[in-house]
């Protein structure tokens, strides 16, 4: 069990690795990044578009 626990945290890094650099790559493209990787790294998509930069 313990090492299913220990692949779960590796996964879940990765998976908010990648959407960093998705949301990253994006806003430096003048894109508004996805609502799914907004979510991934604990922000709010409703809140990140009152920015006002898109």
């Amino acid at each position: 069990m313990a090492n299913r626990k220990v692949f779960s945290t590796i996964g879940d890094f990765f998976t908010v690795f990648g959407s960093a650099v998705a949301a990253s790559r994006a806003v430096e493209a003048g894109r508004k990044p996805r609502a799914h990787d907004l979510r991934n790294l604990g922000m709010d998509p409703a809140a990140f578009e009152k920015i006002g930069r898109f």
